[in-house]
């Protein structure tokens, strides 16, 4: 998933973004309300966790212009307070979920899995097309009785075109998608993504399900 994690203490930003993208999570993680609310009018993002209390624009208010946008991916807020008043703020702004600090990672995690399964094309732990299974914790992938384990940013494109299925997904949209805010890749780097996962597929004789559609992007299809 895409996440948008915003928090204004380092302390607390940078073990949240590490443990997030470890398992697989594209993150772009920023300090203030006033820089998230810019980046929430440039990207699409699968979950946002708002720190409560942030510079220039709290997260409160983040999570309520974001739903007044009519948007409607899962927010989870991150705060030090804890009374039911307190949630039932947060709640009536729009926050799908409520984590009180200090945040345990491991917790955290088992939320965002909670929240990411509101997807229609989630399966238990995993995306699905046909008899390729992709498992989202263990970053395996798996057909038939074969299976192999993914790198990070392999899994990554993987995840995004299994959301995806038998669309064309063009280059600049892998870009956004796949990178982090303000993180720009090398120009030959989807084309580079592509065969190396391309290269895994094969293990699994569906190195064929991804197609080039030569002058507009990628596609994932299943192939007999």
């Amino acid at each position: 998933m895409r996440i948008l994690l915003v928090e204004d203490d380092p302390e607390q930003l940078e073990p949240l973004h590490a443990a997030l993208s470890e398992v697989g999570h594209i993150v772009d993680a920023v300090q203030n309300g006033e820089l998230a609310q810019w980046v929430l009018s440039q990207r699409h993002y699968d979950l946002l966790i708002l720190d409560w209390m942030l510079p220039e624009v709290s997260g409160i208010d983040l999570c309520r212009n974001y739903r007044k946008s009519g948007k409607t991916s899962p927010v989870l807020i991150l705060t030090a307070k804890d009374t039911t008043i307190d949630k039932v703020t947060g709640l009536d702004a729009g926050a799908d979920d409520y984590l009180v600090k200090p945040v345990d990672v491991f917790e955290l995690l088992a939320r965002v899995r909670a929240l990411g399964r509101r997807s229609p094309l989630w399966q238990e732990e995993r995306l699905q097309l046909e008899d390729l299974v992709l498992n989202l914790t263990t970053l395996i992938v798996e057909r038939g009785k074969a299976s192999i384990q993914l790198s990070t940013r392999e899994f990554q494109l993987l995840e995004y075109l299994l959301r995806h299925p038998r669309q064309v997904v063009s280059r600049d949209q892998l870009e956004q998608a796949l990178w982090e805010w303000g993180d720009e890749p090398e120009s030959n780097a989807i084309t580079a993504l592509v065969r190396r996962l391309r290269q895994r597929l094969d293990a699994l004789n569906a190195s064929d399900w991804l197609e080039t559609v030569y002058g507009m992007g990628y596609r994932l299809i299943a192939k007999p």
